[in-house]
């Protein structure tokens, strides 16, 4: 039938990602007494449309996908929608035209009907039969996730052929409009219970926001296994047969009970937020819920959308506020990205503050906790010690009057409002530090930095995504001395990093950075103990070269582009001085337009050194990550270290990362669940057909020795009374800014790339 057509295609595209994710999924967490559900059950994880945070909705892909990244008992959510000669399809709403190509088939076709009153345009299900529908083919109906996958060509299936196709363990159908297919003559009764009258379906729920429909069939459920839930809609929309709200339904939960075993409601009535996307104090609807036997399921969860920012961008701490708050738990979550909550439930929840590190993996901040506070502060580093980090990092900046602090950046627009202060007039243009215009940190006194108002770093703003805006102007830089005296008493840090650069030109400035550094560390008595280690970071060989021989100091050396490879001699060159290697996220799993396009032997290649390799920057807005990752941090955390076997991040998010190295799913080798499996570099890319292949791109270029070989630092010029740049032009310069000691550059093609066989 034409709805079919297509459906083994597809099955076999989505089946090149078994690769990516493991087969085998986990039980999840046995010990019932842990969780406060109606019946202390593990909550259950439906996937709406399938993996519809990925796939086109409810397409034999994003169904597959959910199977596979859930945990065994997932339950697949379908919404039904009645064709004109009565079949019941799998499709997100009435109107087609928003996820599939139906305007193209059937142009000028437009109708409008009203829907719970209110006149709507578009293609209705009801106004074309099964084989017209055959004909159609879905599409990514939500803009801001990819529609790399449309080519594939995922048909409409039928609810019956996506029972038989995917034999789901748990199968729930969702009746939205039964009011607007009776105004047409079409009855969701009647094929509700045809369906379920069929021995090869099984279904185990049905949901819908409409008393009168789930009433009509209440009797005939009232023996079976399957169950009714009531679906709130907003609290002062009207539900059509009683002609009353869904608040005012809300408070007579004893009336539901009459013909529903549970309900699903709007994450917002257990979790409100505020106006400002604060959460405020839960609700009693759980409680209440359970009081009379009913089931509560929570919907509305995705990654890839805004939510409270008490959470900050991290899905699955979102996730545990539902199901591990220590008061209730909901009885299952409806999800676009079911391998999340899977995650959360079965991986993360009942660990507590302080369970054992599973896995040696080092987390090393970036400006402290960054993501939730102003860098460099003294509430950055506070959050970042009590979220779990092994070492905070001070970006060394060297101020006019000779105090070495920390600071993200030289530029001082970076991190404060210096640009609408007094002090604007300091702007000017260094070639040597930056492209652009700055306020630098050596033209102002220490006194006056700390006048400035700090200003946090939200560098997917692009997005609209901004970071903690109620406290984006709390905190207090500090000097490093300070940082160095806060760290020291901080007994759960294993200890600091020191990153330095722009080291040559601040000593021509008068300014001797390193020198500063090794007073500050000599007079905070780190030369003299072992408790705490200390990082020396940076870009410049110079620099670490100074360092070399004269402490106990672990030198790591920050390769600040992306790189394919790396020369022999150049990781023989890092070895003579450093013992351990920051390299970008690229630099492990190239990227084109945001899909991984297969993995480097830099990571291999280093560590057969004896060299430490650390990633940066772990980040947890979504639009900070490859598609691949599922818009989830802790699925990227995750493969860099399971698959790309780096020995650390360096993140703004610290307690994400410190709360993967805890959870109970890793370790289990051949039995580690489908949503803790580390994804497959360039799977993903493998299901994207060619006319929606992004361009090619050239590889990264390798690691030269003539990248690293510098000449020693400059001796620490007397101060002048101008900081004004010399105007003798610059030397050639190498990526990591300082002079070149040797002019040629080999640029050799990739040494890796991962192959992939389609299922075809």
């Amino acid at each position: 039938m034409g709805s079919l057509r297509g459906i083994t295609v597809a099955v076999l595209v989505v089946q090149a990602l078994l690769a990516s994710v493991a087969l085998v999924s986990a039980q999840g967490s046995s010990n019932r007494s842990r969780w406060q559900t109606l019946n202390g059950d593990v909550p259950f994880v439906i996937a709406r449309g399938g993996f519809s945070g990925m796939f086109s909705d409810s397409s034999p892909a994003a169904y597959r996908l959910a199977l596979l990244t859930g945990p065994t008992n997932v339950i697949l959510w379908c919404d039904v929608q009645l064709s004109k000669d009565a079949a019941g399809i799998c499709f997100p709403d009435l109107k087609l035209d928003n996820n599939s190509d139906i305007t193209t088939v059937f142009p000028n076709k437009q109708k409008t009907y009203l829907v719970n009153g209110v006149a709507t345009k578009g293609w209705f299900s009801v106004d074309y039969t099964l084989k017209d529908i055959g004909n159609v083919i879905l599409n990514q109906g939500v803009f801001s996730r990819s529609n790399k996958f449309d080519g594939n060509n995922y048909p409409i299936m039928t609810v019956a052929d996506t029972y038989t196709l995917l034999k789901p363990p748990g199968f729930w159908l969702n009746i939205q409009h039964n009011a607007f297919y009776a105004q047409h003559n079409l009855s969701m009764r009647n094929f509700v219970i045809s369906l379920t009258r069929n021995v090869t379906v099984t279904v185990d729920y049905i949901s819908s926001p409409e008393v009168a429909f789930l009433r009509s069939i209440a009797a005939r459920f009232q023996r079976s296994t399957t169950k009714l839930v009531f679906r709130f809609l907003e609290l002062d929309t009207v539900e059509p047969s009683t002609n009353l709200t869904y608040g005012s339904l809300l408070k007579n939960l004893t009336f539901v009970k009459t013909f529903a075993s549970g309900i699903i409601v709007p994450k917002s009535y257990v979790w409100p937020v505020d106006s400002n996307l604060y959460l405020q104090p839960s609700t009693s609807v759980v409680l209440d819920a359970h009081k009379e036997g009913l089931e509560v399921f929570a919907s509305d969860f995705t990654n890839d959308v805004p939510f409270s920012f008490n959470y900050s961008y991290d899905p699955v701490a979102e996730y545990l506020q539902f199901v591990d708050n220590g008061k209730f738990s909901v009885d299952g979550v409806i999800s676009d990205f079911p391998i999340t909550p899977s995650a959360a439930i079965n991986c993360f929840a009942h660990l507590g503050r302080n369970a054992s590190k599973q896995v040696d993996l080092l987390v090393i901040s970036k400006n402290g906790a960054s993501g939730d506070y102003p860098g460099c502060t003294d509430q950055a580093y506070t959050k970042a010690i009590q979220d779990g980090v092994d070492v905070i990092d001070c970006p060394v900046q060297m101020t006019k009057d000779g105090t070495p602090i920390c600071l993200g950046s030289i530029n001082l627009i970076d991190s404060t409002d210096v640009a609408q202060s007094s002090f604007s007039n300091l702007s000017k243009t260094i070639p040597e530090i930056m492209q652009g215009s700055g306020i630098f940190t050596f033209d102002m006194s220490w006194r006056d930095i700390l006048s400035l108002t700090t200003a946090i770093s939200s560098p997917q703003s692009e997005y609209k995504l901004f970071r903690n805006p109620k406290f984006k102007n709390v905190g207090k830089f500090l000097t490093l001395s300070e940082f160095l005296a806060m760290a020291k008493s901080a007994s759960s840090l294993q200890g600091v990093l020191i990153a330095i650069e722009n080291a040559a030109y601040l000593a021509e400035q008068g300014f001797g950075v390193t020198d500063a550094v090794f007073d500050a560390l000599s007079e905070a008595g780190y030369d003299k103990q072992t408790a705490q280690k200390v990082m020396i970071q940076s870009s410049n060989s110079s620099v670490l070269m100074k360092f070399k021989g004269k402490s106990n100091y672990k030198l790591v050396y920050k390769v600040d582009e992306d790189i394919g490879g790396a020369q022999q001699a150049s990781i023989d060159d890092i070895k003579s001085f450093a013992s351990a290697v920051v390299i970008s996220k690229d630099s492990v799993f190239p990227e084109n337009n945001a899909f991984l396009t297969g993995v480097t032997d830099v990571v291999p290649r280093l560590q057969a050194a004896n060299l430490s390799v650390y990633v940066h920057t772990f980040s947890n807005e979504f639009t900070s990550q490859a598609w691949d990752f599922f818009s989830d941090a802790t699925v990227e955390v995750n493969s860099f270290h399971v698959g790309g076997l780096i020995n650390g991040v360096i993140t703004d998010f610290p307690e994400t990362s410190d709360r993967y190295r805890r959870n109970r799913c890793l370790n289990k080798g051949d039995n580690t669940p489908g949503y803790m499996s580390p994804v497959q570099p360039g799977s993903l890319l493998q299901l994207v057909t060619a006319e929606y292949l992004p361009p090619a791109e050239a590889p990264n270029p390798y690691l030269t020795e003539a990248d690293i070989a510098e000449s020693p630092l400059p001796p620490v010029a007397a101060k002048t009374p101008t900081s004004s740049p010399s105007g003798a032009a610059p030397s050639p310069t190498s990526p990591n800014g300082q002079p070149k000691v040797a002019a040629s550059v080999i640029v050799p093609p990739m040494a890796v790339l991962l192959a992939f066989c389609l299922l075809f």
